[in-house]
């Protein structure tokens, strides 16, 4: 388990400014910061304008130099500790079910929080039970997390500027795919019925070493998973049925049918969102529902033609295709986005950005890498 010691802890770097260019600057930890998640978050919030990186938290790590996890990012000069990180806001990057107990302490220390995995999605402590099979160690505090998808939910987190108590729920990588290509639909009370079937790269999986992750199993392979039934899929119905214009506009909502599939490549997800109207509808009026729907968006693009994952592959960006299926009178959206940044990370910096007032985009302007 990851354990909760003191906060008190010196700079992750051996030298740290206390400001970037003269302006005040937010103190910012992270842990969990071995995974691939907790690398993408170095990387994104190294240059970032109005954050400086004071602590790096792993388990069982103590002064370790962060090339030893991550060489990619050595130059930067930070190490990972074993005690937590004394900073203003923390971002959690930790397996399923261990950021639970952990938040409340934090909380009470007067830190804002950013949780990229599961523990505070979901608003129905009753869920964790069904879903990640553990009682939820602080219920008390689901009600005041926010689902950190900023095109749905930018009011909410922009409100946490001014909370007592601030926790982001980051959204799952493949909700994140899945909900930017639905929510236009669900916001007009278009779904009847909806099956996604979603691809995903394999650093989806995390960095743990597993049989069915290994080279020689995962190479000229595809493989489907969770057929049972998906944990995600709580996430799909919660946001889905939200979503609605009013309560049961969105029929199909609450019986979500959701197939991932492990592919290989390393990062990326695209997501296939199969729906059957609530009524009749003409492609030209599914084109100005969608365009119209995120014409403000800075992340999230609109495109005519179906998207690769290649093409928003190390971006914060979501490119969503959707057609008319004249023949059979289907919808079918297709969404793709990077899984470490805009599934994992970079939303999780945006999310922050409006918790803390900065610019939406600030640290996030990169553009796709190719090829």
């Amino acid at each position: 388990m990851y354990r909760q010691a003191t906060m008190a802890m010196t700079s992750s770097r051996d030298v740290a400014g206390p400001s970037i260019g003269g302006r005040a600057t937010i103190r910012v930890g992270i842990i969990g910061a071995a995974g691939y998640v907790g690398g993408e978050l170095i990387r994104i919030l190294e240059r970032h304008p109005d954050v400086r990186i004071t602590g790096l938290q792993g388990r069982d790590r103590d002064h370790e130099p962060i090339g030893a996890a991550h060489p990619h990012l050595a130059r930067t000069g930070y190490h990972v500790e074993s005690a937590l990180p004394d900073a203003d806001v923390v971002f959690l990057a930790l397996p399923h079910g261990a950021s639970a107990a952990l938040v409340p302490d934090l909380v009470a220390r007067g830190l804002r929080v950013v949780d990229l995995g599961a523990d505070y999605r979901l608003r129905d402590p009753a869920d964790y039970v069904r879903w990640y099979g553990f009682e939820h160690p602080a219920p008390e505090l689901l009600a005041k997390a926010v689902y950190g998808l900023p095109e749905q939910h930018r009011a909410e987190l922009l409100a946490l500027q001014d909370a007592e108590v601030a926790i982001v729920g980051s959204p799952g990588c493949y909700p994140t795919a899945s909900l930017l290509g639905l929510y236009p639909l669900a916001r007009a009370g278009l779904i009847a019925d909806v099956v996604v079937d979603a691809k995903s790269g394999v650093s989806g999986a995390g960095r743990a070493a597993k049989a069915e992750l290994m080279y020689s199993e995962v190479n000229e392979s595809v493989r489907a998973y969770g057929l049972s039934g998906h944990r995600h899929i709580s996430e799909l119905v919660q946001e889905l049925k939200a979503a609605g214009p009013d309560e049961g506009a969105n029929p199909g909502a609450g019986s979500v049918g959701f197939l991932p599939h492990l592919v290989p490549m390393q990062r990326g997800i695209l997501a296939a969102g199969h729906v059957r109207a609530t009524r009749d509808v003409g492609a030209a009026e599914l084109r100005d529902l969608y365009e119209t729907e995120y014409a403000g968006e800075q992340f999230v693009e609109v495109v005519e033609q179906p998207p690769t994952t290649s093409q928003v592959r190390g971006s914060n960006v979501a490119r969503v295709h959707v057609h008319l299926d004249e023949r059979t009178g289907r919808i079918v959206v297709v969404s793709v986005i990077d899984n470490l940044v805009k599934g994992a990370a970079g939303q999780a910096v945006q999310a922050f950005n409006l918790m803390q007032g900065l610019p939406e985009a600030a640290g996030l302007e990169q553009l796709p890498l190719a090829p």
